[in-house]
């Protein structure tokens, strides 16, 4: 097997090993010790981290679990469990990294995220949204949808940025793509004026913190010519600019 190939089935064991985890921290939420099988997963990880630490240089972030030292379910408390799994989710989530990197997946990842929402919002939105928040609302359910995890996969409102005397705050991001994503709403002639303007300020502002930005422009009809509009933000590898029309 080629080294490629090696490495794309270990990304996608390695996805797999964290959709498991995820799925365990929301499973029964009420269970305090549904974190007990902690072991179980150390195991599976370190034999993952092992096999890329083979393949790839550069692997010195890992951290590996010394499992016959690690006290098993019954002699720890729910609040050691939680945080054994904190630490697992944290190390795949490394190592997934490492593996993107060197695969260069991120920008596939956000090229497909992009398709998506572009394929996706308008048949979301039954009627006219009177400002962007319903938009927002809309893009939350089509990742939830997804299978995105706020706080894992995205997050809504956070991630400050600071700007001179103040901070800004993107609508979502995507920390594992380093991304920011903002919504416009382009709802008369005078704002879509305004929007390349507002987009090059957020580009200044987010380009401090985030490599990729993506912004989701929702229009009700004053966008006449898309290429135009775009041809200076859009032409980026690193900044999409995504128009729905209503």
């Amino acid at each position: 097997m080629s080294n490629d190939k090696k490495l794309r089935t270990y990304l996608n064991q390695a996805k797999a090993l964290e959709e498991s985890v995820k799925f365990i921290y929301e499973k029964d939420e009420d269970n305090i010790w549904r974190f007990g099988s902690y072991k179980t997963f150390m195991r599976k990880y370190n034999t993952l981290a092992q096999l890329v630490s083979k393949e790839l240089d550069g692997t010195d972030l890992l951290d590996y679990y010394n499992i016959e030292k690690i006290k098993d379910s019954f002699s720890t408390v729910a609040s050691a469990q939680k945080n054994f799994f904190d630490s697992i989710l944290a190390n795949i989530s490394i190592l997934r990294s490492l593996l993107e990197n060197e695969l260069d997946m991120k920008s596939d990842e956000i090229k497909n995220l992009k398709n998506f929402l572009k394929n996706n919002i308008r048949k979301v939105i039954f009627e006219k949204p009177e400002d962007e928040y319903k938009i927002q609302d809309s893009i939350e359910q089509l990742l939830i949808g997804k299978g995105f995890s706020k706080g894992i996969d995205y997050d809504r409102e956070v991630g400050r940025v600071k700007v001179s005397v103040k901070e800004v705050i993107p609508d979502f991001i995507f920390p594992r793509l380093d991304l920011a994503l903002e919504v416009k709403f382009c709802k008369d002639k005078n704002k879509s004026k305004r929007l390349v303007d507002e987009i090059n300020a957020d580009i200044q502002s987010y380009s401090k913190e985030y490599a990729n930005l993506m912004f989701v422009i929702y229009d009700l009809g004053n966008i006449r010519d898309e290429i135009e509009f775009k041809n200076d933000l859009d032409n980026q590898s690193n900044i999409s600019v995504i128009i729905v029309k209503h």
